[in-house]
């Protein structure tokens, strides 16, 4: 289907005015509460107040010097961690305006969704999962967990943000169920276990592990994926990691790239890519309302319990779209993520990560205050724990100066 039927198609659901919340849709006055209980604020709904919180919190503001797909020394146009949260953030509240949901806690499971990435990207959690292997791996959605839950530290009463149950299950759950209903592990974590910190977590709070998030969390894991396609196309043309004419290789962005040439013949480069970019991403959402608003009609659920019982993902692409974003995202991984200029600074930073782990967990006294408070009674789990949190939670540069205070051959990423 091309954009401009999908967009008649979906043209019902994107009124402008102020709609009322889908029966299904997460209702924020229902919330299953806070850990710890705390009075309700007279001006803000739970949800909007847990975007306030990450908005304010250290991790989210980290974000802006992490990695995305370029070091932070590669240039200032470039997507971070922040500016691509941000992107999903807004993805996430236009499919939960089509589709009639909460958009509070669309946008606030976007915001939340990056918060434990470690430095260096997708390279960066890769060492530091390896690194931690034998102490129970990383994940990068399970130290989102983490840091809400205990490592942002500001409250007097509470470590963490005392988020509601409604985003702590989104956030853990981004890609759906992770257990069944016996408790086996599914997906990635299938004939293992489940990362730490959500073990952790589980024993104080039960976030209904078997059951798909709600519909709200669904739009903001799919948000992901499409700022994640659409914003490494232009990062990688703009780097020169690829031609524009490369992509008539994959036939959705050959599609919209003669769409562009044919109504702006011989438009300049710059404006060229952004064409393609807002293209891509505007046949992708409106794909989603589209597909989502068919499934939801068959579903026809009354309740936010009947998204999380339907048994499947209700706000999904297409099998048509589904499978095209594929072969975007094959032609991202041939052409961005393996490019060798990507790969080197990728061996680099590894090193970095490395031997930042092996020398704390080493010498733990090495490690700045608070974190080199009560060592003496921590295991060996739990001091590698320890490092994984300090480490997890550094900035592109603040490692680089972490890795220059402690060794003498620190890397150029230059």
């Amino acid at each position: 289907m091309g954009s401009e039927s999908q967009s008649v198609a979906v043209a019902p659901a994107l009124g402008f005015g102020a709609q009322e919340r889908a029966t299904y849709a997460q209702d924020p006055f229902k919330s299953l509460g806070r850990l710890y209980p705390e009075p309700e604020s007279p001006t803000r709904t739970p949800f909007q107040r847990d975007r306030d919180r990450i908005i304010h919190s250290s991790a989210f503001r980290r974000l802006k010097h992490k990695t995305q797909v370029f070091v932070y020394h590669e240039g200032d146009h470039y997507r971070t961690r922040l500016t691509h949260t941000i992107e999903v953030s807004q993805i996430a509240r236009s499919l939960a305006r089509a589709l009639r949901l909460d958009e509070d806690l669309a946008e606030c499971l976007a915001l939340a969704h990056d918060l434990g990435h470690t430095p260096f990207g997708h390279e960066g959690e890769d060492v530091m999962h390896e690194c931690m292997a034998p102490y129970g791996g990383f994940d990068h959605n399970a130290q989102s967990l983490r840091v809400v839950t205990s490592l942002e530290q500001r409250y007097a009463e509470f470590d963490g943000l005392n988020l509601a149950w409604e985003t702590l299950e989104g956030l853990v759950k981004h890609n759906g169920p992770l257990v069944s209903a016996e408790g086996a592990p599914l997906g990635k974590f299938s004939g293992s276990e489940l990362p730490f910190a959500i073990r952790e977590y589980a024993k104080s709070q039960d976030l209904g592990l078997d059951t798909w998030p709600s519909a709200e969390a669904q739009a903001a894991a799919i948000a992901d994926d499409i700022a994640y396609d659409a914003h490494d196309l232009d990062d990688g043309l703009r780097a020169g990691l690829f031609r524009i004419d490369e992509m008539k290789e994959v036939p959705f962005l050959a599609s919209i790239l003669a769409e562009v040439d044919a109504k702006y013949p011989g438009l300049e480069e710059s404006r060229r890519i952004h064409e393609i970019v807002r293209r891509s991403i505007t046949r992708m959402v409106e794909d989603v309302i589209s597909e989502s608003m068919r499934r939801l009609s068959e579903l026809a659920p009354r309740t936010v319990d009947d998204i999380r019982n339907a048994g499947c993902c209700v706000v999904d692409f297409s099998a048509e779209m589904a499978a095209r974003e594929k072969e975007v995202k094959r032609f991202l991984f041939a052409r961005v993520y393996r490019h060798e200029d990507v790969l080197a600074v990728r061996k680099l930073v590894a090193r970095v990560v490395r031997d930042l782990f092996a020398r704390f967990l080493a010498e733990p006294t090495l490690l700045p205050s608070p974190w080199n408070r009560g060592l003496e009674g921590l295991g060996q789990e739990q001091m590698a724990r320890r490092v994984c949190d300090y480490i997890a939670g550094m900035t592109d540069r603040f490692a680089m100066d972490e890795h220059r205070r402690l060794f003498d051959d620190t890397p150029d990423l230059g």
